[in-house]
């Protein structure tokens, strides 16, 4: 089963369909994937299924629906177990953005953060969940592919929020903070918080 948002409602990959009321059940191989978003922004309905029979070829499938745009992003922890967070477009959100051609997923992952943050000296602990969402632009839907990884760092410099993509503030955040941050967030990143 794979999770894929349009904003906070889910698309669901599955073998298995669900009667439910605000589910609605959509044969994998025949959606039109603009129609689905448009039903899922302009109606009650609270999370489309898209079922096929072989789990194996659920993502193959839905990831021919749309271009591509493959991402990388950092979880980081400082000394004092807080977390860093970017607020951007009204949201709290963790720093990430798309690869550049010629460079592994971790070091675009790496880039951003340094880019999007200012913070330096950061390294990969562990891959993290593989997250999905469908944006629009230039009139297409777009889906995002975003290689998450746990990273640490000892930098306790000046944090500098990357202005020219929308960022306007840079945080580390403790428990508190993110539980409240949370209240303001993508349904994506409370996957990787929690």
């Amino acid at each position: 089963m794979y999770k894929i948002f349009v904003g906070d409602k889910p698309i669901i990959l599955s073998t298995k369909p669900k009667d439910k009321k605000g589910i609605k059940n959509y044969d994998l191989k025949k959606i039109v994937l603009r129609d689905i978003v448009r039903k899922l922004n302009s109606s009650s309905l609270k999370e489309a299924r898209l079922i096929h029979k072989n789990e194996k070829k659920l993502l193959k499938f839905f990831l021919k629906k749309a271009p591509n745009v493959i991402a990388g992003g950092g979880k980081v922890y400082n000394r004092d177990g807080k977390i860093l967070f970017i607020f951007r477009n009204g949201k709290w959100d963790l720093p990430k953005g798309k690869a550049e051609k010629k460079e592994s997923i971790e070091e675009t992952a790496i880039r951003e953060v340094e880019e999007e943050t200012g913070v330096e000296g950061l390294k990969i602990v562990k891959p993290l969940e593989t997250t999905y969402h469908i944006f629009k632009r230039r009139g297409r839907y777009r889906i995002k592919i975003t290689y998450w990884f746990e990273m640490q760092t000892s930098f306790d410099g000046k944090l500098y929020p990357q202005e020219k993509e929308g960022i306007t503030k840079v945080k580390w955040l403790g428990k508190k903070k993110i539980e409240k941050a949370m209240e303001n967030s993508y349904a994506n990143i409370k996957i990787l918080i929690h």
